[in-house]
C-alpha cells in the first residue's frame, strides 16, 4: 500500500470510554521533545491546551483551531482539532483522538486521512473505541493494539419518568425542540436543567457544563453533543430518544453511538447507569447487554476522500474530490460542505472565470472550507464565500476593511432570543475562522480579538437566555437542600417576608404562608416544603406575639377578616346577637391547641373592643341608667344595630315620659315621623360596620354604604339597607335623616293642599323629578293624576304610622325594583308639575 508512510512506531490504544486514554497520550507527548495532538472538539482541544501549558509553560506549547491560533515562537507541541493538524511540521510524537470517527458520514474522512498520513518521528498513536480494530488492524499493519479496560462499570435501570430521575442525572434527545422541550418540563418539575448543544459556542456550552459540575442544578439536558470532551459528574444517563436525523434520514442509534454516550456517567472509578425515560420506553435486552459489556459490531468501512488535489480547473479540483478509494474497507465520503460550496460556486460564470490557473483554483478551494456553523449550508453562506474569493481574487487581493466591518458590525448585538443569538454566534464564528487568515485581510490580529469579543459577549448572552429559560435557580437549590435534609436558615420580616438561605419564597399573612406568586406547579410546593421546614418556631413566636399585642396591630376588614398587622388572622362567625359575632382563627400551618386558643381569646377580645368602640354611641345608650319604657326602645335599637321604623316603635315610644325623651335624646337618639335612630350612627364608618354585623348574622354578603345622597337602588335587600340606616324610597335609596328632611318639606306642602313634584323637593332628596315621583308615595302620598299633570295627596294616617307604598312592602322581603306594570312605572312618561 504505497500510499502509507511508516513509521517507527504506531500504537492503537483502544477501548470505552473512561479509560484514562487520553491521559497515557498526553503523558507519552510530554515524554518526547516534540508532539502533536488531535482533537475531535475545539473545547477539547482547548481543556488539554491549558493542561499542557500548566506542564510545559505557555511558551512551549501552540493551540491551534479552525478558530483559534495560539503560536508562539518554536513551540514544542502542538494541540490541535484533527482537522487543523498542521501534517507539514515533523514532531516526534503524534496522536489523534477518537479515531473511530473515521466512520463518521460527515468528518469522516479528515479522520481516515489521519490514520493513514498522519505519523510522527519516533511515535504514533491512535486512541478510540475498539469497533475499528480490524479495519485499522488492515489499512495499518504495523500498528500495535492496546486495550484499556474502563474504570468503572456501567448498568442499566431501564425506563424512568422524568419526575423519578435521580440527581447528576442527563437527559439526551436529538432535535433542539425536544432539548428545550425537556428541559422546560425539568424546569417546572426540579428546578432546572443546564442544556448542552452542538451549536452552542464553546464558551457558552462550558458555562451550562460548568452550572451542572457545581451542583446549581442536578440535571443535564443535551444531544450527542455530550457523548465526547464533556468529563463531567454524570451519575446517569436517560435516553429520550434513540432516532436521529444524521443530516439525510432519521435513523436509529447504533449500539457503540448509544454506549459512546451512556459512557459519560460514571467517571474514574465511579459506576454509572443508564436507560431511557418512560416515554421512550425499553432498550432491546441484546443492546443493553452489548452495551453494559462494552461488545459491539466493528467498523466495516470508513469515509476516505482524496487529499492529493488536482488545482489545474476547477472541475480538475471536483474530479480528484470524487476519485474512488484505494483500498478496501474505504468508501467514498460523503460531500460535505467544501464540496458542495465549490460545486457551487464553480457554476457562477464570473467565478470560473478568475478560477483559470493552479494559484487561482487552490484560492478558490481554500475560500470553500470556510466552515458554515449552522451546518445547514445556506444560499446565505453560499453568497458570502462568492464574495469572499470575489475580494481576494480580485486586484487588491484582500477583503475590504469596511465591508469586513460592516460585516461584523451586524452581528455586534446581544438582544434577541435563545436560537437568534446562536445564528448570530454562527456567524461570528464563522467570522472568528476568517479573521485567522493574516493574508486574507489587514489587521488580522485586531479582528480576532474584535471577533472572539463578539462571539464571547453573544456567548455569555446566550447563556443567560437559556438559564433564565430552564433553570429556576431558587427552586433548584433549595430542592437540593431539603434532598439532602439540612438545617435551613430562614428569615421572616416584620412585613412578613419569608426567605429561605437569603432567596424569597413567600411571605406569611398572619399564620398562613403563600408561596411567591411567580412559582407554580412543583416549584410552588419546593417553596412551601422549604417554608413548611423552618416555620413551626416562627409561627410559635408569632402567636405568643399576637396573644400580647395591642388593639392598635389589630384591624376589621371590609369583609369581615381579622387582621394583625395587616395580615388575615381570623374571621367573624354568628354569634348570641347581631352585636356579639364570634371569632374564629383561621386554618394556619403549625397553629394549633394551646397556640391556637391563645390566638382565638386575643381576637375575641379585640373584636369586643372593636364592635364597642365603633357603636360607642349604642352601647353608651345600654349602659344608661335608664327607665322600663326607654330601656326596652334602646333595646330595640341595639337588635336593630341602631335604627327602628318609626311604626315598629310605637309601642315603646308612647310609654315614655319627657323624661325618659330628653335623657334619649341626650344620648343621640333622634325621634322621626318615619325613623328612630341614633344620629352618630349614620356615619359612614359606623354604618359599614352595622352593614357587617347584619351580614355576619344573616349569612350574607356584606353590603357596601351608599354614597352620601339619594343612590339608585343596587343589588340589596331593604333589610340590608336599614341595617346601615338607609332607606328604600322607589327606585332610590336615601339615609334615614335624609328621608326625614324630605318628609318634613313634603308635610309643609301637603299642608296647603294637593302638591307636585317640585324642584326644589327633588334637591333636597338628591333625585330627579322623574324618581321623585315614585318616591313620594313610599312616604304616604297618593298620585293623582289631573289635567295640569300628577300631584301629590296626603293620606291620612294613625299616630305613628309610616305608609310605605307597595314597592317598599316588597323591597322588605327582599325585592328591589318596581315592576314594570305597577302603577307609578308609566310616571316617568308623563309631564310632571312644577
Amino acid at each position: 500500500m504505497g500510499f502509507l508512510r511508516s513509521a517507527p512506531r504506531v500504537l492503537a490504544v483502544l477501548g470505552p470510554t473512561n479509560t484514562g486514554k487520553t491521559h497515557l497520550a498526553i503523558e507519552r507527548m510530554l515524554g518526547h521533545a516534540t508532539g502533536m495532538i488531535g482533537f475531535p472538539l475545539r473545547l477539547l482541544a482547548r481543556e488539554n491546551y491549558d493542561r499542557v501549558v500548566r506542564i510545559k509553560g505557555v511558551r512551549a506549547v501552540a493551540l491551534i483551531t479552525g478558530e483559534e491560533k495560539i503560536v508562539p515562537p518554536n513551540p514544542a507541541y502542538f494541540v490541535c482539532t484533527v482537522e487543523s493538524m498542521p501534517l507539514d511540521r515533523p514532531v516526534e510524537f503524534l496522536a489523534v483522538d477518537e479515531i473511530q470517527l473515521c466512520g463518521d458520514a460527515e468528518r469522516g474522512h479528515v479522520f481516515t486521512n489521519r490514520l493513514l498520513v498522519a505519523r510522527g518521528l519516533s511515535e504514533t498513536m491512535f486512541l478510540g473505541a475498539d469497533t475499528i480494530r480490524p479495519l485499522l488492524r488492515r489499512l495499518v499493519p504495523e500498528a500495535e493494539f492496546v486495550g484499556r479496560p474502563r474504570f468503572s462499570t456501567l448498568r442499566h435501570l431501564g425506563p424512568k419518568k422524568l419526575t423519578r430521575l435521580p440527581p447528576r442525572s442527563a437527559v439526551v434527545a436529538f432535535a433542539v425542540a425536544d432539548v428545550f422541550a425537556l428541559a422546560e418540563l425539568i424546569r417546572r418539575q426540579r428546578g432546572g436543567a443546564a442544556v448542552v448543544l452542538g451549536a452552542l459556542s464553546p464558551r457558552a456550552r462550558n458555562a451550562q457544563v460548568a452550572m451542572f459540575q457545581s451542583g446549581e442544578v442536578d440535571y443535564l439536558v443535551a444531544t450527542d453533543a455530550i457523548g465526547m470532551g464533556l468529563n463531567m459528574d454524570l451519575d446517569h444517563v436517560a435516553f429520550a430518544r434513540l432516532v436521529k436525523f444524521d443530516g439525510q434520514a432519521p435513523r436509529r442509534l447504533a449500539p457503540a453511538e448509544i454506549a459512546q454516550i451512556a459512557g459519560r456517567a460514571g467517571r474514574h472509578m465511579s459506576d454509572g447507569t443508564f436507560g431511557t425515560t418512560a416515554e421512550q420506553g425499553e432498550m432491546e435486552p441484546e443492546l443493553v447487554e452489548a452495551v453494559e459489556n462494552h461488545r459491539f459490531d466493528p467498523l466495516t468501512r470508513l469515509y476516505w476522500r482524496n487529499a492529493r488535489l488536482d488545482y489545474g480547473s476547477p472541475a480538475a479540483l471536483l474530479r480528484s474530490l470524487e476519485q474512488r478509494p484505494p483500498a478496501p474497507g474505504l468508501v467514498p465520503a460523503r460531500e460535505a460542505d467544501d464540496h458542495l460550496a465549490l460545486r457551487s460556486l464553480a457554476r457562477q460564470g464570473e467565478i470560473a472565470e478568475r478560477a483559470r490557473h493552479p494559484a487561482a483554483v487552490r484560492l478558490l478551494w481554500e475560500v470553500c472550507q470556510i466552515p458554515d456553523f449552522r451546518k445547514v449550508m445556506s444560499d446565505t453562506h453560499a453568497r458570502l464565500l462568492g464574495q469572499i474569493y470575489r475580494h481576494l481574487s480580485g486586484p487588491q487581493e484582500r477583503l475590504p476593511t469596511d465591508w469586513v466591518a460592516a460585516q461584523v458590525q451586524r452581528l455586534d448585538r446581544f438582544d434577541g432570543d435563545i436560537d437568534g443569538l446562536m445564528t448570530r454566534i454562527a456567524h461570528i464564528r464563522t467570522w472568528t475562522y476568517i479573521a485567522h487568515r493574516p493574508d486574507w485581510l489587514a489587521g488580522a490580529a485586531q479582528w480576532q480579538e474584535r471577533a472572539r469579543s463578539i462571539e464571547d459577549k453573544l456567548s455569555d448572552a446566550l447563556h443567560d437566555r437559556i438559564t433564565q429559560r430552564f433553570v429556576d435557580r431558587r427552586s433548584a437549590f433549595l430542592m437540593q437542600r431539603l434532598a439532602a435534609d439540612e438545617e435551613l436558615l430562614a428569615s421572616v420580616s416584620h412585613g412578613g417576608e419569608v426567605k429561605v438561605e437569603g432567596h424569597y419564597v413567600g411571605r406569611l399573612e398572619g399564620f398562613r404562608f403563600v408561596p411567591d406568586p411567580d412559582a407554580g406547579g412543583s416549584a410552588a410546593r419546593t417553596l412551601l416544603a422549604a417554608a413548611n421546614r423552618v416555620l413551626r418556631g416562627e409561627i410559635a413566636v408569632r402567636a405568643r406575639r399576637l396573644a400580647a399585642a395591642a388593639d392598635a396591630e389589630f384591624s376589621l376588614a371590609e369583609d369581615g377578616g381579622l387582621c394583625w398587622r395587616g395580615g388575615a388572622v381570623g374571621r367573624l362567625l354568628p354569634g348570641d346577637s347581631a352585636l356579639s359575632p364570634r371569632a374564629e382563627v383561621l386554618p394556619g400551618d403549625f397553629l394549633d391547641g394551646e397556640l391556637r386558643d391563645g390566638v382565638r381569646r386575643r381576637l375575641s377580645e379585640f373584636l369586643r373592643v372593636a364592635i364597642a368602640r365603633g357603636l360607642q354611641p349604642l352601647f353608651r345608650a345600654r349602659a344608661a341608667d335608664l327607665s322600663g319604657a326607654a330601656r326596652g326602645l334602646v333595646f330595640q335599637l341595639g337588635e336593630a344595630l341602631g335604627s327602628l321604623p318609626a311604626a315598629a316603635a310605637a309601642g315603646q315610644r308612647a310609654a315614655l315620659s319627657g323624661a325618659d325623651r330628653q335623657a334619649l335624646a341626650r344620648l343621640g337618639l333622634r325621634f322621626g315621623t318615619e325613623t328612630v335612630y341614633i344620629d352618630a350612627l349614620l356615619k359612614s364608618r359606623a354604618a359599614a360596620l352595622r352593614g357587617l354585623l347584619w351580614a355576619v348574622w344573616r349569612g350574607e354578603v356584606v353590603p357596601a354604604v351608599p354614597p352620601l345622597g339619594a343612590s339608585r337602588v343596587a343589588a340589596v335587600s331593604a333589610e340590608a339597607y336599614a341595617a346601615m340606616g338607609w332607606r328604600v324610597l322607589g327606585p332610590r335609596v336615601l339615609r334615614v335623616d335624609r328621608v326625614e328632611r324630605l318628609a318634613a318639606a313634603a308635610r309643609r306642602l301637603a299642608r296647603q293642599g294637593p302638591f307636585g313634584a317640585t324642584p326644589a323637593l327633588a334637591q333636597l332628596a338628591g333625585a330627579s323629578l322623574e324618581d321623585l315621583a315614585q318616591m313620594l308615595p313610599e312616604l304616604g302620598y297618593r298620585a293623582v293624576l289631573g289635567e295640569g299633570g300628577v300631584s301629590f295627596h296626603a293620606r291620612p294616617r294613625r299616630a305613628g304610622e309610616t305608609r310605605p307604598g307597595n314597592a317598599a312592602r316588597r323591597r322588605q322581603h327582599g325585592a328591589a325594583a318596581e315592576p314594570v306594570d305597577g302603577p307609578f312605572a308609566k310616571l316617568k312618561e308623563l309631564r310632571l308639575a312644577r
